[in-house]
């Protein structure tokens, strides 16, 4: 495995990715490979672009240890219900946690590994972190959904930890 997630503010996170139009051994290895990523980074969901990889994947497992993992390729969401103020991380932003207002529960359809449409009905954190992850998949980041000036502090606290690892 010699994909690392990205970093914000690298421009592959701020992408957005492309359809998946054939189920290939290729994709497949992806999502493989997706799931490698997350589990070792401690992840609960991974958009495929956090990778540099700019196709309409994602991974997530909201319980933790391959106990539920979940594959969604080209993800949409055909309703929303409610709204919900969580916390949230994210692996291209590290050590940041923020308060996020998303959907308190949604439906998303999506194509399985196989290739078959299914019907994910989420809420709670399986739903906030689907809804996530899909805005990575179209380009966005959780930072875009604060004030300006919460963003700017966010955005702060990210400098400062990129400094840092550059005297390392």
């Amino acid at each position: 495995m010699t994909r690392k997630v990205l970093i914000y503010p690298d421009k592959r996170l701020l992408t957005k990715t492309e359809t998946v139009t054939e189920i290939t051994p290729e994709i497949l290895m992806i999502v493989d490979e997706l799931f490698a990523i997350m589990y070792k980074e401690d992840g609960v969901g991974l958009a495929a672009n956090q990778v540099g990889i700019l196709k309409r994947i994602l991974v997530m497992d909201t319980v933790g240890n391959g106990k539920n993992p979940l594959c969604l390729i080209n993800p949409e969401i055909v309703s929303r219900e409610g709204e919900a103020v969580g916390a949230e991380g994210c692996l291209s932003f590290p050590g940041i946690y923020l308060e996020i207002k998303r959907s308190e529960r949604v439906v998303v359809k999506a194509l399985n590994q196989k290739g078959e449409t299914f019907e994910l009905k989420a809420d709670g954190l399986l739903a906030r972190c689907v809804q996530h992850e899909m805005d990575h998949l179209d380009g966005k980041v959780f930072v875009d959904k604060l004030s300006p000036l919460k963003r700017d502090r966010a955005l702060a606290k990210m400098a400062k930890y990129l400094r840092e690892q550059e005297r390392c």
